[in-house]
């Protein structure tokens, strides 16, 4: 299964951190949030990546490379001049445009979000069958922060659903086949309608991570967790 890792945001919240470079290159624990990211993919068995990128991303290309130095191989969605857009192509936006390159147009494949950090296994999605008979999505679900209280979806016996009586926050890591972007056309537009769509009709499934999960969206939440990282392993 190949996997994508989404890097086209332009990182408005990270100001003036993003001002001069892409936030998957911003850094904690001395490594880049892209980098912690390739090496957790790595270490679960993913190494044909897709990486997607908008906002300064010939800085990402050139500091990744073909990805032979963190031993995987990868191939950009450039999306910043992308099909007359002017700028990225939101979620659902630039996983279409990379669909060529990330699947044969019947194999599923994982998307993880280039900005969060968590200590998640993706080895739990590499499972196969990757997707149940059916399905268009499988999401990695976890406990609310602080900034998203409400949550997202709810979790019950592996299904996902809108039930608002016990709710858990999408973690921005899913395994999606490509039907799910039947019909969809070369512009902008966000992933979260066509999950809302296939949860009402039941055909997505889910896990609960329990471990850390940030999405390092401030510059308060990079000092956070580069100081977490920073901590000397007794």
């Amino acid at each position: 299964m190949k996997a994508m890792i989404l890097a086209a945001g332009r990182g408005n919240r990270m100001r003036p951190l993003t001002d001069h470079t892409p936030k998957p290159l911003l850094a904690a624990g001395g490594r880049t949030l892209i980098e912690h990211q390739i090496l957790r993919l790595r270490a679960a068995g993913f190494t044909e990546l897709v990486v997607n990128h908008a906002h300064l991303g010939a800085q990402i290309e050139a500091h990744l490379g073909d990805g032979s130095a963190h031993g995987v191989s990868i191939r950009y969605s450039p999306e910043g001049q992308a099909l007359g857009h002017n700028g990225a192509l939101e979620t659902g936006g630039g996983i279409f445009k990379a669909l060529a390159l990330l699947t044969d147009g019947s194999t599923p494949f994982l998307v993880t979000n280039g900005d969060v950090w968590c200590d998640f296994d993706y080895g739990r999605l590499a499972d196969a069958p990757a997707l149940a008979d059916g399905d268009l999505a499988r999401l990695v679900l976890v406990d609310n922060p602080a900034h998203n209280a409400g949550g997202d979806f709810a979790l019950t016996d592996g299904r996902v659903s809108r039930d608002r009586s016990a709710t858990l926050t999408f973690a921005g890591i899913g395994v999606y086949h490509p039907d799910l972007f039947a019909g969809c056309a070369p512009e902008a537009f966000p992933l979260a309608p066509l999950l809302r769509r296939a949860v009402a009709d039941n055909r997505v499934g889910g896990l609960h991570h329990a471990g850390y999960w940030l999405d390092v969206g401030t510059p308060a939440r990079l000092a956070e967790l580069d100081r977490m990282l920073s901590v000397p392993v007794d």
